[in-house]
């Protein structure tokens, strides 16, 4: 006999203390009793749990959850129980953390009848016994939780969820229910194809948040800035997101030397630690848990108030389900993201060496990450376009682009030529392809098509690729194009598209935001890395008169000592002279980019000046914001010089210190950044051409305005590799500039 309405509604006040449902959940709840699969998209806090929890209390039998975390598993298993008192065997979960004993504890409940929510990790259920012991229990239903680990085009692609369906029919066919707060329309058809379900009744709700503020910030000294924000928001609870174990380690210690009680959270920790570090968030004896993407599934915290990605995440899908453990309760969530083109071409790199398909696929989710990152548009607009929700309002007033709107132009004719393009071309291409094609931008992939002949190459040249990508960007948003969801991302035109072209009409684009970090080398790099040291420095404030006569005197200093300004102190630095008026060798060195050997060669006479300027004006000298650094972190640096100074290979001493090669040169500069001086010469004449090494070095020394090594690629032409630049840079610096 199936349950009725009554039974339903008597359960959900008596079980889980609610008077009625939210949004699609009774239609949910119904439609599984019923005997239908469905599949149900519900964002993060909407009450997905819920939809087949109170079903399986309330039905005939056992339903098996398939869950893709250990703690995810005990979190919600310990949720049930806690309902209502003597429940104990009520659920369960079944997994590799259990001991022999505990095991038959489960199987004994399950053969008994008394267990109504079994859960289970997808690695346990491919193990023969297992399956062995479900075909003998009833089971009423399986709910398949983060479905989109199923997808490839997921952010959490799992290969074992495939395996889901072929599992299914071993042990009995009963309703499937999938359940995901986050998917595209290509993730949502690729479950539903693998699960075997396509005819399946798909639930979805809207995916806005009207609670969250989006903001990207530009990675410009981001812990400094992170340090402030939080103390900004005392008692208030956090998550900070990085992508490494080692950053993870790493922010968690800086955070507790600097006064913030955190704890780290990721895989490499053993379930104890995972678990306790966890439950002290929860009952809030620590203001922050720094974590990698393995935290956060399932973890019913309503009041997190703030959620900061330290590194820009893989693909929207896992910014948007990360970002939405914030504010759950509705109130205040702040979600803050640090942004360096940098960080991107790091991902990049990581791709390399995996098949071909699974390249292209995470190149695409990237270049997604891209776009809304360097957008000026509504980002609020942006993720939910993502996602396939329209989103109607022009401004949502609660993002960062919203809050601080970027000027607009009339794109019609823009567009127009976007649209003609594609409807010129035999083929579909993706965005970047299409933005090349416009720009003149000529490559190994144009030159193939011979796009390099058509009229359309170079018709748009007085604009960059990138202007072009965002033009298509908001083509993509306005509808007038589509892109392809069983293949590569190719742009199509729509029916609407089609309609524009015959009668354009007024189409007001967002002028594309610049980043400092992105590596551009044009007018507009100024102002952005303005901007940025602005920001950095909590909004600007500096002294703009001191700053104008430590400008003076480093030009002045140059001219003496034969040297580019920038060799002596950077802008930033001197940015920071002008806010924290350092007058000791000690206080200078809290600037940005100076270290002990700069504050010592070439600090005496600006610390004499701003001394002398502090004392003619009067001026009351603010408590410096210093973030403490921590001492493992030091210990590491000196092991490192210590190996240098062995003359170890770069790549032994990576290995010994767990590192790859990108890590171990960042280390590499840091230190040197701070002022030691290290000798690498006997690595560079070893793997170095000695005519490379010069050109780079001359480079350093004549040409450029600044130490940065995009800027250095830039000028040097493809012929130079990235590492070969950053070798000889960090020698130019020891050497000069230290």
């Amino acid at each position: 006999m199936k349950p009725d309405s009554a039974l339903i509604h008597k359960t959900l006040k008596e079980f889980f203390g609610y008077d009625a449902f939210k949004a699609d959940q009774e239609k949910i709840i119904h439609h599984l009793i019923e005997g239908g699969d469905a599949f149900v998209l519900m964002p993060t806090g909407g009450g997905k749990s819920l939809c087949y929890q109170l079903p399986a209390l309330v039905m005939e039998g056992t339903a098996i959850i398939i869950s893709p975390l250990i703690a995810l598993m005990k979190n919600q298993v310990d949720l049930i129980r806690g309902f209502e008192a003597g429940t104990s065997s009520v659920a369960h979960f079944l997994n590799s953390s259990l001991s022999r004993q505990q095991i038959d504890e489960v199987r004994e409940d399950l053969l008994a009848g008394k267990t109504k929510l079994l859960y289970v990790a997808p690695e346990s259920l491919t193990k023969e016994e297992n399956v062995s012991l479900l075909r003998e229990v009833k089971i009423s239903f399986y709910a398949v939780d983060e479905a989109h680990c199923i997808s490839e085009w997921g952010h959490d692609f799992r290969p074992e969820y495939r395996r889901i369906r072929s599992l299914v029919d071993q042990i009995g066919r009963a309703p499937i229910i999938a359940l995901t707060a986050t998917a595209t329309p290509k993730v949502q058809s690729d479950i539903l194809k693998n699960l075997g379900i396509p005819d399946a009744a798909v639930f979805k709700s809207s995916f806005n948040r009207p609670n969250l503020y989006y903001e990207i910030r530009d990675k410009v000294d981001p812990e400094k800035d992170m340090i402030k924000f939080i103390r900004q928001h005392a008692g208030k609870s956090g998550i900070i997101y990085c992508l490494s174990r080692k950053k993870v380690e790493e922010m968690a210690e800086l955070l507790c030397i600097n006064g913030i009680k955190a704890l780290p959270y990721h895989a490499g920790l053993d379930a104890k630690t995972r678990a306790e570090n966890q439950d002290k968030f929860l009952m809030e004896e620590v203001q922050v848990i720094v974590a990698t993407i393995a935290f956060g599934m399932g973890i019913d915290k309503p009041d997190i108030r703030f959620v900061i990605h330290y590194d820009i995440p893989k693909s929207i899908e896992s910014y948007y389900q990360e970002t939405g453990r914030a504010g759950r309760d509705g109130q205040e969530g702040l979600c803050i993201a640090y942004y360096s083109y940098k960080d991107i071409q790091k991902l990049e790199k990581f791709m390399q060496g995996k098949p071909v398909a699974e390249q292209e696929i995470s190149r695409q989710l990237l270049s997604e990450v891209l776009a809304y990152a360097e957008s000026s548009q509504c980002r609020r607009k942006l993720l939910l376009n993502y996602f396939g929700e329209d989103f109607q309002e022009e401004n949502c007033h609660c993002c960062d682009n919203c809050v601080h709107p970027k000027p607009t132009f009339d794109g019609r004719n823009e567009m127009l030529l976007v649209i003609r393009l594609i409807e010129a071309l035999p083929e579909h291409f993706k965005l970047d392809h299409l933005a090349n094609i416009l720009a003149g931008v000529s490559n190994s992939i144009i030159k193939s098509y011979k796009h390099d002949e058509l009229p359309f190459f170079g018709a748009g040249k007085a604009h960059s690729e990138k202007f072009w990508c965002t033009v298509i960007h908001q083509g993509l948003i306005a509808r007038l194009l589509s892109k392809e969801i069983e293949s590569y991302g190719l742009i199509h035109v729509t029916d609407l598209g089609r309609k524009f072209a015959a009668e354009p009409w007024e189409l007001k684009l967002v002028e594309d935001r610049v980043f400092a970090a992105s590596g551009d080398d044009d007018d507009d790099d100024e102002e952005a890395a303005a901007a940025a040291v602005a920001m950095k420095a909590g909004g600007g404030g500096g002294d703009p008169v001191l700053l104008s006569m430590l400008k003076d005197l480093r030009k002045d200093l140059g001219k003496r000592l034969k040297l580019q300004p920038w060799i002596i102190f950077g802008d930033p630095a001197l940015e920071d002279m002008s806010i924290l008026y350092p007058v000791t060798f000690e206080e200078l060195k809290n600037c940005q980019g100076v270290g002990e050997g700069k504050a010592r060669k070439f600090g005496g006479e600006f610390i004499k000046l701003i001394q002398k300027y502090v004392d003619e004006n009067e001026i009351e000298r603010p408590d410096d914001f210093v973030v403490k650094s921590t001492p493992n972190k030091s210990a590491a640096k000196v092991a490192i010089i210590q190996s240098i100074d062995r003359r170890m290979s770069l790549e032994d001493i990576a290995q010994t210190r767990g590192m790859d090669m990108d890590e171990l040169m960042g280390e590499i500069e840091a230190i040197v950044s701070s002022g030691t001086k290290l000798n690498l010469d006997y690595y560079i004449e070893e793997n170095l051409d000695e005519d490379i090494v010069e050109d780079i070095y001359r480079y350093f020394k004549e040409d450029a305005t600044s130490d940065d090594v995009q800027a250095a690629i830039d000028a040097l032409g493809p012929d130079y590799y990235e590492n070969e630049v950053r070798l000889v840079r960090l020698k130019f610096l020891c050497e000069i500039a230290s």
